[in-house]
């Protein structure tokens, strides 16, 4: 494994600039998932360094290697596309052992073998490697195009939204799956995704994109905590964070220039109300989700969503007083207030 180091990465198409300026370190063995959302520029900036794009501005360092103007295969890089690309007439076992048999690697039989069913019980698939790849299911075939890119030992993993096309339940179970395997070898790993659950719980940090803008990098928590402006805010949380403008709830004290408000729903509290005149809103609805709901209410006309206990006893048209504690404050630019 290695660092990756990006320096003021560039990359138009046409008169569309999808990477502008990035700079980004993934530390040797570090989880690193970029976070956005279509057209952010998130599969652009894992082609730039796999090689398949060249950049118009800045540099690509693996390890020590300038590598900016080396063709893919000089790269030492792996690819997980979103799409399985397996090759449908060989067998589990030849489709990972296929980037083993490249002349350049010059690999016994005896190696082949004993390294094609090492990383297929990692992955755990052991049990299909003579299955024909299209006699697979999605999460089946999912694990192989994982174990085809472990199979080489690369410098870096790069994974284009691997586990979208997959239903939720595999997705989960894939996820620990995947965050298993990276801590196992000590992987450099730089996963891109819209889904904020799979970056929540697999990255050591992230990196938020807005058009191609590398926006804020953080440890899941500093990003969910501390979000440098509203963008990053309403990446991260569900129900999404509450934007509301000031003087709509009461709230215990406010820095000066506050022009919006993030209220998450550890951010609001709500009792419930003796009648409409001692209360400022009311329960609009309730969406039951098992272990909890989600609570819709209306204060002055505007919605706001948050969790509930399903036992919290509130019901639609219930009056209740709503009131912050310690919300995010956004200013005029939208950047985040810190000085509370």
């Amino acid at each position: 494994m290695a660092e990756v180091r990006l320096e003021g990465l560039g990359k138009s198409f046409g008169t569309s600039r999808a990477v502008t300026g990035m700079d980004l370190v993934i530390a040797d063995g570090e989880f690193v998932v970029l976070l956005g959302p279509t057209g952010a520029g998130k599969t652009t900036t894992l082609r730039l360094i796999a090689g398949l794009e060249r950049p118009d501005a800045g540099s690509i360092r693996i390890g020590e290697e300038d590598v900016t103007g080396l063709s893919p295969a000089e790269r030492d890089v792996a690819f997980v596309f979103q799409q399985y690309s397996l090759y449908p007439h060989l067998s589990v076992f030849d489709n990972l052992a296929f980037p083993l048999k490249s002349p350049a690697r010059r690999w016994s039989a005896g190696e082949i073998d004993a390294r094609v069913r090492d990383i297929a019980r990692m992955v755990r698939i052991d049990h299909k490697l003579d299955s024909k790849s299209t006699k697979l299911s999605g999460g089946e075939m999912q694990r192989v195009a994982i174990g085809r890119a472990l199979v080489r030992e690369p410098s870096i993993f790069l994974m284009d939204e691997p586990l979208s096309s997959l239903d939720a339940k595999l997705r989960a179970d894939l996820r620990l799956e995947l965050k298993r395997i990276q801590s196992e070898i000590g992987a450099t790993l730089l996963y891109v995704t819209h889904d904020q659950i799979e970056a929540m719980t697999m990255a050591d940090r992230i990196g938020i994109l807005a058009e191609g803008h590398l926006t804020q990098i953080g440890s899941p928590r500093e990003i969910y905590t501390a979000p440098a402006n509203l963008h990053v805010a309403a990446r991260l949380g569900h129900p999404h964070i509450n934007l509301i403008k000031p003087g709509l709830l009461p709230c215990q004290s406010m820095p000066d220039g506050v022009r919006t408000i993030g209220a998450r729903t550890e951010h609001i509290l709500v009792e419930a109300a003796a009648s409409v005149a001692q209360g400022n809103g009311r329960v609009d609805w309730i969406e039951h989700l098992g272990d909890q709901n989600h609570l819709h209410i209306l204060v002055d006309g505007q919605k706001i969503t948050l969790l509930a206990d399903p036992y919290s006893g509130f019901k639609a048209g219930d009056p209740v007083s709503v009131s912050l504690k310690q919300p995010l404050f956004f200013g005029a630019d939208d950047r985040r207030i810190t000085d509370v």
